[in-house]
């Protein structure tokens, strides 16, 4: 455990084997039932419910060297890997849609004391299931290390709460579809998650450098996308601006959102 002008190291026992537990819900909708019609996403449960990794899974998850609070960096993709084969045996870090998606596996140190330090992480991937594959508007979640004993305290990822919160790609027959054509829908899933270790004490923790949680989510979508990069404002303060400024407002309507996959 080292600290230097605010940046730390981090680093883990060798020995310390890290047990993770995971959960897939049964889907609850689609907007095209593919839910109902398709067997594989009907189906869809988790590979491995209870699996214990060595350390060395976690290591892709720690920056290489010093880091400070707020500052990102990219997660290596073997352990990632790793871990989401427990969801699903089929995950890819390569998204297949060239078009919209965005890949990419970024960290970022959120906050610390003098024993834990606590990393929030974005992951974009996909799993391939029977006749198409399924995609997580993303893989979020948390990885608290106890800087002392250099183990992990806890361990979530998990697919976040939405109205939508996946797209699926279907590659079928059915209806008269010709073979090859693939097509799409998006749905909600209330539970796709690995989960090691008890959030309620991690919650309790009080640190020395810190950032919010929403501030450190904001950084992590910055490293995906553009336009969360962009000072956004509200229409009602956009007209206000306009009007001060005697500026046009150019207005563009969208079906979905700009900040996930599950557009």
């Amino acid at each position: 455990m080292k600290t230097f002008n605010n940046k730390i190291t981090l680093n883990l026992d060798e020995d310390a084997e890290v047990f993770v537990t995971g959960f897939i819900e049964p889907i609850a909708y689609t907007g095209s039932n593919f839910h109902k019609r398709w067997s594989a996403l009907a189906n869809l449960q988790v590979a491995e419910p209870e699996k214990r990794y060595p350390p060395s899974v976690f290591h892709a998850f720690l920056p290489g060297g010093f880091v400070s609070v707020g500052e990102c960096w990219e997660i290596e993709k073997k352990g990632v890997l790793a871990l989401l084969q427990q969801l699903s045996p089929n995950p890819s870090l390569d998204m297949r849609n060239d078009g919209g998606d965005s890949c990419g596996l970024w960290a970022c140190l959120r906050a610390y004391n003098d024993q834990f330090a606590d990393i929030m992480f974005r992951i974009h991937a996909e799993f391939a299931i029977q006749d198409g594959w399924f995609t997580p508007s993303q893989l979020a979640g948390h990885l608290v290390i106890d800087r002392r004993q250099e183990i992990v305290e806890f361990f979530q990822l998990r697919v976040p709460e939405g109205i939508l919160n996946f797209d699926v790609n279907w590659e079928t027959t059915e209806d008269g579809w010709d073979p090859g054509i693939v097509i799409t829908d998006a749905g909600y899933c209330p539970q796709m998650e690995l989960h090691s270790g008890t959030q309620k004490g991690v919650q309790a923790l009080k640190f020395t450098e810190t950032i919010t949680q929403e501030e450190a989510a904001h950084k992590l979508a910055c490293c995906f996308y553009k336009s969360q990069q962009i000072n956004w404002v509200s229409l009602e303060n956009a007209l206000e601006m306009a009007q001060a400024q005697q500026k046009p407002i150019h207005a563009i309507s969208i079906s979905g959102t700009l900040a996930d996959e599950a557009c």
